[in-house]
């Protein structure tokens, strides 16, 4: 077979997509904003397919699994795991911000007028019982029309299992139009994908042109250390696990998630990158499909690791340049308040208000946020390929174990 040509490579040009549109916001500066509708015609033609394949995703993966003698352990077993990485996660950033002091001797007095208290109302966070009851959809098609992920997930994991206990007779036929559908999506997502280089050039541009670099000079620390962070963690921690926990060559791991990172550090949207994830995790991952997708989609919205990282590091960050003491007390705030929070936090781009309510449980002062706002597209961007390689590493995982145990059960 003749090796593909690396300019055909769609991984390739999305890359190149974003360095010639890098270029052009430091060039253009803010008008490099006339590119921005190329970014957003992409941006919506993705997300156009990601609740109809997260619904057809969940149902036939959730039907699926609940035929596995494993079902429920691996169910708990995907859960566990996103919190317990995400904890550690958070742990991480904690380490990283004491060892490396980002904010500590910062003189931020030239961007004082960005202080404000303009995101005080945005902390507080629901308490279980209303996480919970807000999970559970009163109207399927009101959730759908609102995107709202977490209801939709719920029903959707509820109707599969029920399809599951009906006699296969009966269910066969929409068993057989769920996985046409899937097909289908699939196909609308890979003619998607020859636009993204266009897509990724006009986010990039606009992104650069709009905030520039001027304002990352002042937390240029904040940023390094936090990069740092990622990398040991999507490059040592999620390989090592996988090392210890399947067979997978973390070589072919590594090489195969280039795609859907490329396409996630350009949208910024664990959700956009879903499509793209979800066929790279098949195709050249050789996980079941029934693992795909069931972990993929709950992994989009519920696995925040990147987030964790950023949340542990801005509240380290704030509290060393306030000179607060944090005490055990509030790294144990910050780590329960960053784990539990990005439950249900949605996989788009945007500006991450989550981080209010980690600094509010900490008891630090959260005036100078706006400073950090203004950069939330750069750390976005890098949060989410993390978010979409844990997601991964966690459908490797979970579909080994359940691989294996389905074939002791049948011996």
């Amino acid at each position: 077979m003749p090796k593909k040509s690396l300019f055909k490579n769609i991984g390739f040009q999305i890359l190149i997509a974003m360095i010639l549109g890098t270029i052009a916001g430091v060039v253009m500066g803010e008008e490099a904003s006339i590119f921005a509708p190329l970014g957003t015609i992409f941006i919506h033609l993705i997300k156009m397919l990601v609740i109809p394949l997260i619904v057809i995703s969940i149902i036939s993966g959730s039907a699926n699994l609940s035929d596995s003698p494993s079902a429920g352990k691996v169910g708990m077993g995907t859960i566990v795991f996103f919190l317990a990485t995400s904890a550690i996660a958070v742990a991480l950033a904690l380490l990283a911000g004491e060892i490396f002091k980002p904010g500590v001797g910062l003189d931020l007095s030239s961007v004082h007028h960005m202080f404000s208290n303009q995101y005080a109302d945005k902390g507080e966070l629901p308490s279980a019982i209303e996480t919970v009851i807000g999970m559970i959809p009163t109207n399927i098609f009101q959730s759908l029309l609102d995107a709202n992920i977490l209801q939709i997930l719920v029903f959707c994991l509820f109707f599969g299992i029920a399809l599951s206990k009906v006699p296969k007779e009966k269910s066969a036929p929409i068993m057989n139009s769920l996985e046409a559908t899937t097909q289908a999506l699939i196909w609308m997502v890979t003619m998607v994908m020859f636009l993204a280089p266009i897509g990724v050039f006009g986010l990039m541009a606009d992104s650069v042109g709009t905030y520039g670099f001027e304002m990352l000079k002042l937390v240029g620390k904040l940023f390094l250390v936090y990069m740092g962070a990622l990398l040991v963690y999507g490059y040592g921690f999620y390989p090592l696990l996988i090392k210890l926990f399947s067979k997978m060559s973390i070589l072919k791991f590594l090489s195969a998630m280039k795609k859907p990172q490329i396409v996630a550090l350009s949208t910024a949207s664990s959700m956009a990158t879903l499509p793209v994830n979800m066929k790279t995790c098949e195709e050249e991952l050789k996980i079941s499909k029934s693992t795909c997708s069931f972990v993929l989609p709950l992994g989009a919205t519920i696995n925040m690791s990147g987030n964790a990282i950023y949340y542990g590091l801005v509240a380290i960050f704030f509290a060393q340049v306030y000179n607060i003491d944090l005490g055990l007390g509030g790294y144990i705030a910050i780590i329960f308040t960053a784990t539990i929070g990005a439950i249900g936090q949605a996989g788009v781009p945007g500006p991450s208000f989550l981080v209010v309510a980690v600094l509010i449980a900490a008891g630090i002062p959260i005036e100078g946020l706006p400073l950090l706002i203004a950069l939330d597209r750069m750390f976005d961007m890098t949060r989410t390929t993390l978010n979409i390689t844990g997601d991964a590493a966690c459908a490797v995982i979970i579909d080994n174990y359940n691989t294996k145990k389905d074939k002791l059960e049948t011996i």
